[in-house]
């Protein structure tokens, strides 16, 4: 089935891309709420808080492994409709939450909806498009995608300044209902009937172990599940960071905005320059340029005991974030390509085995969190670091790497 006969392209892109910015919505939205959260919750600080961050990245790791086989099985749909209603379900447990233990299993519960238009939002534009035709597509949808993540905390803090943090997990809701209707209304099914397979959580498993014995596949997933960290810290500690220790208060959103703009740049660069850099060229780049900045900022800051200006932390969390934007779609595509056969299915996985390794670390260093933005650029400078090793070693071995594990 082709949908392009029965819905426009730009509605197609509008949709496709607003599914795949759930799980903006969801995390950026909540960050202003963290003041008001502690307090009502009666938590000593906002450290805690920071779990509900990453456990919803935990969650979405664990429910994104499953729906790439079960959108094989179900249909492309159907799968969706089921992360939608356990997002909502989710919702609604950490609306009533009586206590933070509560709230998280929540914010897990939402992650593991998530996972299916996180996932599945891609087997459809591949059911619909291909070649260059994909690649426009794909463009059209980041740079709507892109745009959430300026504006969804401007959103959250007008809802809770007119109403209550708890309203928000209700719009959630609302927004998960409308997605769900605009889905079931306007978008046929790509995946014909013909072309489904049985579910098989064997060929996950296998996959996962295929992954696992692929030595490029697994390392890069590594690499990005590594510096991913430092990014997740970042997004636990912006509110404290932005709000508290620099006291910007109701600003906050637009610093936060003004900063994912560079994620977005750098998704939009990459796009003109990998064809004339390649992948790994502008990865190590952007790792030896993470480094550069991270590492003497740290020490300049362990030495000093000094909180740097406002205007030096916007700058280096311009270029680490870019440096972001540039890896991620680098990192995702190297670790997919020697799994072409297994290639929905092993997407999912790399997603999955990445936000795993990203999200304990990203705990570990908000937890030093104390008033400095030290944790902050130590998790840049450590993991920056790391990601850079085990990337350096990666492609040191690319002539005797064996894509195909005996």
């Amino acid at each position: 089935m082709n949908t392009r006969k029965t819905i426009r392209d730009g509605e197609f892109i509008t949709l496709i891309a607003f599914l795949m910015a759930m799980v903006a919505f969801a995390i950026n939205m909540i960050l202003p709420a963290f003041k008001d959260m502690t307090k009502d919750l009666g938590l000593n600080n906002e450290t805690h808080i920071q779990l509900s961050v990453s456990l919803l990245y935990l969650g979405l790791a664990i429910g994104q492994v499953f729906y790439g086989a079960l959108s094989d099985n179900t249909g492309r749909k159907r799968s969706i409709y089921i992360g939608l209603l356990l997002f909502m379900g989710g919702c609604l447990i950490s609306f009533v939450a009586p206590n933070l233990t509560i709230l998280i299993i929540g914010q897990i519960v939402q992650g593991m909806g998530l996972g299916a238009p996180r996932v599945v939002t891609m087997a459809i534009v591949r059911d619909n498009y291909s070649g260059n035709a994909m690649g426009r597509v794909m463009s059209f949808i980041m740079m709507i995608f892109i745009l959430v993540p300026t504006i969804s905390p401007y959103l959250g803090q007008s809802i809770i300044l007119l109403t209550h943090w708890r309203v928000l997990f209700l719009v959630f809701i609302g927004l998960a209902v409308g997605m769900l209707l605009w889905l079931k209304i306007r978008l046929p099914e790509s995946l014909d009937q013909s072309q489904r397979t049985s579910f098989s959580l064997s060929q996950v498993y296998k996959t996962i172990l295929f992954i696992l014995k692929t030595p490029a596949a697994l390392g890069y997933t590594v690499v990005l599940g590594l510096f991913s960290s430092a990014f997740i810290a970042y997004l636990n500690m912006s509110q404290q960071v932005f709000q508290i220790q620099y006291d910007l208060g109701k600003q906050y959103p637009l610093y936060f905005a003004l900063l994912s703009l560079s994620i977005g740049l750098a998704s939009f660069t990459n796009g003109k320059w990998v064809l004339r850099y390649g992948m790994e060229k502008l990865s190590k780049v952007a790792l030896i340029a993470t480094c550069t900045i991270a590492i003497p900022t740290f020490l300049w800051i362990w030495f000093t005991a000094t909180q740097p200006p406002f205007g030096f932390l916007m700058f280096f969390m311009t270029i680490v974030l870019y440096c972001f934007g540039i890896l991620v779609g680098n990192l995702n595509s190297l670790a997919m390509k020697p799994l072409g056969h297994v290639a929905g299915t092993g997407a999912a996985i790399v997603g999955a085995l990445s936000t795993l390794v990203s999200v304990p670390f990203a705990i570990w260093i908000g937890s030093y969190y104390a008033g400095s933005i030290l944790p902050l650029v130590g998790g840049f400078a450590l993991f920056g670091s790391l990601s850079l090793a085990l990337f350096l070693k990666i492609t040191s071995l690319k002539q005797t790497l064996d894509y195909h594990p005996h």
